[in-house]
């Protein structure tokens, strides 16, 4: 069953920690594709220096400023796309990163777009999950409770919190426990 736009109208840390065990699902001309969220981050706007949206509104993190179940996805390293879920609502900028998936349906599919065989690397990590899936920049901005991309009810994992992956930067908030992970599966990210 599809998420309602009601999951996603929650505060960040909330809808990070309980994406956890969902499937992120992508329906596109090709063919479908999915896999269960085992790996999560919640950045939390003004309050979370390694927020995009800390500094506040700019034509990049305007999505944040809507209501939640929209997708925000950006560029990193010049070439990897990182898919974003918008939680809670209007002009309370939060966000959570999908950093890994268990590959589920449109294997084969996967394959192809990553030019991977290894199951286990196929959505180990935000621009992986993003490359097998199909997401691409055109994603910005699109509703999860559409037909293109949506996330459904699963599975029930046993869910740890640690420190955020390479948020160094952001001082003190780099040692909030904001990465929600499936405890002990094995298609978490590398980092």
């Amino acid at each position: 069953m599809k998420l309602p736009r009601e999951f996603y109208l929650r505060d960040g840390l909330t809808v990070a920690r309980e994406l956890i065990g969902k499937k992120l699902v992508t329906n596109l001309p090709e063919g479908l594709t999915s896999g269960l969220i085992v790996e999560t981050e919640a950045y939390m706007g003004a309050i979370d220096a390694a927020a995009h949206s800390y500094r506040g509104k700019t034509e990049r993190t305007k999505i944040f400023y809507g209501a939640g179940g929209f997708v925000y996805v950006y560029l990193i390293y010049g070439r990897n796309i990182c898919t974003n879920v918008v939680a809670n609502v209007e002009d309370v900028p939060e966000a959570v990163l999908i950093r890994a998936l268990q590959p589920v349906d449109g294997v084969e599919l996967m394959k192809r777009r990553r030019n991977k065989n290894n199951l286990r690397e196929l959505c180990s990590g935000p621009g992986k999950l993003s490359q097998a899936l199909g997401i691409t920049k055109s994603f910005y901005g699109s509703d999860l409770c559409g037909e293109e991309i949506f996330i459904e009810t699963a599975e029930t994992f046993p869910i740890a919190a640690t420190k955020r992956i390479n948020v160094d930067y952001a001082g003190e908030a780099a040692n909030y426990l904001w990465r929600f992970v499936a405890a002990g599966n094995k298609f978490l990210s590398a980092n």
